[in-house]
């Protein structure tokens, strides 16, 4: 015979809709202001010594590929000429520079947060302008022997001679990939995917404590 249970008071209780003084979330607090935006290396701090790594503001970054004859439509909207000889850079002396990636590839970077896609999208010429503006993140590396400490993961000869002052590539830091910069003799600026920023910050700072002892 099937056991017989009591549901009689196991209903749920019922509360007072009465206004009952519950004390305030204090995570609640604040929801009402606009919210800001935080990146992946937020808070770290300045590595002491005569080498110093930088986490760059936000910047507008797009990755641009177009053939030879859009060039000079593309150069025009930009504001600078786009290079075109390997391991090549340009600027417009305003924040805004191109690295070149390959024969039809540049990654382009305003500092000042221009919109570089509308930028692009006046020009009829054939191209293909992607924003990767939060794809990205910016390192800087500065100070004598910052060569020696980006070398410490990245396998190319870095000296003026071979990588001279405007030079760039794609290449590695460790296990992962970046595009190395150098806007100054003393300094490299490293740019890597989001995901990877905390290794390439982590890698750097050893990377410079070792070259500064």
């Amino acid at each position: 015979m099937p056991t017989q249970i009591d549901v009689s008071n196991t209903s749920p209780r019922r509360t007072s809709s009465a206004k009952q003084n519950v004390p305030a979330d204090p995570s609640h607090k604040g929801q009402d202001k606009a919210l800001r935006r935080t990146g992946p290396l937020d808070g770290r701090i300045a590595v002491p010594g005569g080498l110093s790594l930088t986490v760059l503001p936000p910047a507008s970054r797009l990755s641009l590929r177009a053939p030879a004859g859009s060039v000079a439509d593309l150069s025009a909207a930009l504001g600078m000429d786009l290079p075109r000889s390997p391991k090549t850079s340009a600027s417009d002396g305003k924040g805004r520079f191109a690295l070149w990636l390959g024969p039809d590839e540049w990654l382009v970077v305003d500092e000042a947060g221009g919109d570089l896609v509308a930028a692009c999208r006046a020009v009829q010429a054939l191209h293909s302008a992607v924003d990767i503006s939060h794809r990205n993140v910016g390192l800087l590396v500065s100070g004598q022997g910052a060569a020696n400490a980006v070398n410490a993961g990245c396998p190319q000869d870095l000296s003026l001679q071979a990588f001279p002052v405007g030079a760039c590539s794609r290449t590695v830091l460790g296990k992962i990939e970046m595009v190395l910069y150098r806007p100054s003799a003393d300094s490299f600026r490293i740019e890597c995917w989001r995901s990877f920023a905390d290794y390439a910050h982590a890698f750097l700072a050893e990377a410079i404590a070792d070259a500064s002892a």
